[in-house]
């Protein structure tokens, strides 16, 4: 983690005051991947668009050595694309590499099923409705990105029962995606509330032991973009569409 200098350490060790130092460039460079992650799944910054290290160290006022950290977040996420010699850029948001995503997602998802349901509990199930709850707080104040990331938190939640964290890095990835995805392209039409409220379905089947039915709901959620709306799966979509 590179290192930036935000003012005097105030007492302490050489060591101690460098690894102060180090965590509060940690939490700057956090931050601003934050913020431009947020820029980035709501459009604010398009698709396809440079971002110069200068421009963010200008914008966030810190060291370029933190703007670049940040992209480099980013670009672990597939959100930016770094190209040598020619610059920083938005990574495009393409309906082929989202039915693509999607794909990988649900297989990950539905295969963690029934490892899921052999530790699925009461702490488990209240975490996830503890979710649910917050992303209907992001709903109603009509917060998307909030509500996105809360829905990632859920989904991540839910699969880390599968006891498979090698895959765990994948299945982030394919869930920032759908969501930008979604969100660039449902603006008008979306209904925050009832994004939330459809992931109780989920915990619903899986309380009822289920394994087939949890699977068949939890696809069913994610290859759609509202519940009983158009999938956009090719092969699942109505004709004419």
């Amino acid at each position: 983690m590179a290192i930036e200098n935000f003012g005097k350490p105030q007492g302490g060790s050489a060591s101690g005051s460098s690894a102060a130092t180090a965590r509060r460039a940690g939490r700057r460079s956090l931050t601003v991947y934050g913020d431009l992650q947020r820029d980035i799944m709501l459009g604010d910054i398009p698709p396809l668009t440079a971002i110069l290290e200068l421009d963010i160290a200008e914008r966030f006022g810190c060291s370029q050595s933190t703007a670049r950290e940040a992209l480099i977040a980013l670009d672990h996420d597939g959100l930016v694309d770094r190209l040598p010699h020619r610059g920083t850029f938005v990574a495009d948001s393409r309906a082929e590499d989202a039915r693509e995503l999607i794909m990988v997602r649900r297989e990950i998802e539905c295969r963690g099923v029934p490892r899921i349901m052999q530790r699925y509990g009461s702490l488990l199930r209240n975490s996830l409705l503890e979710i649910i709850m917050s992303m209907m707080r992001a709903a109603r104040a009509e917060d998307a990105y909030l509500l996105s990331q809360l829905d990632r938190e859920f989904h991540l939640k839910l699969y880390e029962a599968a006891n498979l964290p090698s895959v765990q890095p994948i299945l982030r990835r394919c869930l920032i995606h759908n969501h930008r995805f979604k969100i660039l392209n449902s603006k008008d039409r979306r209904d925050l509330v009832e994004t939330a409220e459809r992931h109780e379905a989920i915990v619903e089947a899986l309380n009822s032991g289920d394994v087939n039915a949890a699977v068949a709901t939890l696809s069913h959620h994610i290859t759609t973009i509202v519940e009983f709306g158009p999938s956009i799966l090719p092969e699942d979509a109505p004709e004419g569409r």
